[in-house]
């Protein structure tokens, strides 16, 4: 039975991942992974997050705590990203979301001003109302290999520097101005608020990156038979030469 000092001292070598994986793993270690997590937390170095709504009423008052976080680790066997869950941390650049999560929350990211990237899990079904509301440094949403199936009213509203997003098959319900003064992505001559001309245009988009994939493809492939063309004519030259010098 390993003693709390042990442990106390054995957390510090473990990479933070696998220590959420042991704290829920292991109730024994609850304490000393804790007093790990809350170390970084003050630190402000990592945001935990456990799949429950906040409000804006809490989130608030937590806004210079949470301006400082720079990474997002996730409790095992989470099913949504709260609501409010990363409001006011505009520190964060990246976030990859775990395969289990099924639905983001309202106002999830707002405000997230430095986020780059956020990965998307397979199993997405929802992305609720204004859920990256002012994500402005965000610049592509790939959400093709997600089972998503609703993306709620103004979810990437004033995303302003969003330049392409992919969309499944499998959406089905596309709420009010998603996309609402994404400029760069949606043109001002498309009614954001018209559901049908939006997602018109950006399966437009999507086929026309694929059909330049398939041509850049194709050039590559045929760059390649001409290499290994190229190839055997030099070394039938080459061949050729080392005949003559042999006779």
């Amino acid at each position: 039975m390993h003693t709390h000092e042990f442990k106390r001292h054995f957390v510090d070598f473990v990479p933070l991942d696998a220590l959420m994986a042991l704290r829920v793993a292991t109730k024994g270690w609850n304490a000393a992974a804790d007093a790990l997590m809350d170390e970084g937390v003050e630190s402000s170095t990592i945001m935990v997050h456990d799949g429950k709504d906040i409000s804006m009423l809490e989130a608030l008052p937590q806004y210079e705590r949470r301006k400082l976080f720079t990474r997002v680790i996730f409790l095992l066997n989470i099913t949504k990203v709260g609501d409010y869950a990363y409001a006011a941390a505009p520190s964060l650049v990246v976030v990859v979301i775990p395969e289990g999560v099924e639905s983001i929350g309202v106002r999830a990211f707002k405000g997230c001003h430095s986020l780059t990237s956020v990965s998307f899990p397979r199993t997405l079904k929802l992305i609720c109302q204004l859920a990256a509301l002012y994500c402005t440094s965000l610049e592509n949403v790939d959400l093709l290999h997600t089972n998503l199936q609703e993306l709620g009213q103004q979810a990437f509203s004033q995303c302003y520097e969003l330049k392409s997003t992919t969309i499944p098959d499998s959406l089905q319900t596309l709420g009010d101005h998603v996309f609402l003064n994404c400029f760069k992505l949606v043109p001002s001559n498309i009614w954001p608020g018209n559901e049908d001309a939006v997602v018109a245009h950006l399966r437009s988009k999507q086929q026309q990156r694929e059909a330049e994939r398939i041509i850049q493809e194709k050039k590559q492939q045929q760059r390649e038979v001409e290499r290994i063309i190229k190839e055997k004519k030099q070394q039938q030259n080459d061949a050729r030469v080392k005949m003559l010098q042999q006779r």
